[in-house]
């Protein structure tokens, strides 16, 4: 294979890791801040805490629901260290930066302070993709990993991906090299823009503590796109990256040492999301679209398909609670019918008033556009 054949399989980003990786020295591959081994420690520690909450599973482990595909619970708790940021509260409980930003409007990220009251958003809709290995569904910056050795079982964990101008594809791609210690070579535009800054960007930044791909990476079958970890977990859960998905640095340990070479991965960008509870509840989650993928696409009217794709005719929805859903983006969960939901108001009757009154104004409105004309 010659060097444009490589090129063009891997990408540059992609194949500047491997080739870090394959020379990089054994010195690198062991540095790591005692402070950020600690983080990772009490990260660690405090997820094997949370595992009792689904019958001791390990972190963001779930069991897939014999009916329906909702899965966790939404739930509070008490901020008891001032010194927490409401990163530091994410991070423990498994959920992304805009996850935690949307669930607790008007808490302060940095100081939330001691006695207060945190929604932990951790309750999902399974995405309508097949459950096969791993899927992305971006507006939702989450991941879910459907293991193939353990059958019944849903992993999903926060990413952050592409930030505005540099998107993440949507698409069906592959696993293909796992890189331990990566070496990171910063791309050419990212080295101009440094430059221009009066900021020169190394060519090769080696592994350790100020290398942005973590300590672990999954390289994709499209190229120059990875899955990797952080030097700055704080922004995980966010369109931060250049295309890449980023996770915590103990998400990404746990899918590097499980994830077999030529896992699927589904890029999918579902804003809107529609399921059912095993309570018989039906639910809605909405999250803010990428704007790359809009196009011609109708956010309220794909909703309601998928909502009256997923019940039954004799069903009573109410259309207003689907808009609100679809125009307050925040991922909250919207029950629509069954136990959770509350009753559908009945619809008023016209009276004969109200009809004389509409139909006068619209005689109005036509005799003024014929005297217009």
């Amino acid at each position: 294979m010659n060097i444009r054949q490589i090129l063009t399989t891997w990408g540059p980003t992609s194949l500047a890791v491997l080739m870090a990786a394959s020379l990089a020295s054994p010195v690198y591959a062991q540095s790591d801040s005692e402070g950020t081994a600690a983080l990772n420690e009490q990260a660690l520690a405090s997820a094997e805490q949370l595992g009792g909450q689904e019958n001791e599973l390990p972190r963001g482990n779930y069991r897939i629901p014999e009916e329906g595909s909702v899965i966790g619970q939404r739930y509070t708790i008490t901020v008891e260290d001032p010194s927490e940021t409401l990163m530091d509260i994410a991070r423990r409980h498994n959920v992304g930066f805009e996850e935690m930003r949307m669930a607790n409007p008007g808490v302060s990220m940095w100081v939330p302070g001691e006695g207060t009251e945190i929604v932990i958003p951790a309750q999902y809709i399974l995405p309508a993709a097949p459950r096969e290995g791993i899927v992305i569904n971006l507006s939702e910056l989450r991941l879910y990993y459907y293991p193939a050795d353990k059958p019944g079982i849903v992993e999903t964990y926060p990413v952050s991906v592409g930030r505005d101008g540099f998107s993440t594809p949507v698409g069906i791609t592959r696993t293909t090299v796992k890189v331990k210690d990566p070496a990171w070579s910063p791309p050419a535009s990212m080295r101009r823009e440094a430059a221009e800054r009066g900021e020169p960007a190394p060519s090769v930044v080696p592994p350790g503590p100020d290398n942005p791909l973590g300590r672990h990476a999954i390289l994709l079958g499209l190229p120059s796109y990875l899955i990797h970890g952080t030097n700055r977990p704080d922004g995980v859960g966010m369109r931060a990256s250049r295309g890449c998905i980023r996770m915590y640095p103990e998400d990404i340990e746990s899918l590097y040492n499980r994830v077999p070479s030529n896992t699927q991965v589904n890029l999918i960008d579902s804003p809107f999301k529609v399921g059912w509870a095993a309570d018989g509840t039906l639910y809605v989650q909405s999250f803010p679209q990428l704007e790359e993928n809009v196009g011609d696409f109708e956010p309220i009217r794909n909703a309601l398909e998928q909502v009256t794709a997923m019940s039954d005719e004799n069903i009573e929805i109410d259309d207003e609670l689907v808009r609100q859903a679809v125009e307050s983006p925040d991922g909250s969960f919207i029950a629509l019918y069954g136990p959770q939901a509350a009753p559908v108001a009945p619809a008023e009757a016209e009276t004969p008033a109200d009809s004389l009154f509409e139909q006068i104004e619209l005689n109005a409105a036509v005799e003024g556009e014929q005297n217009a004309s």
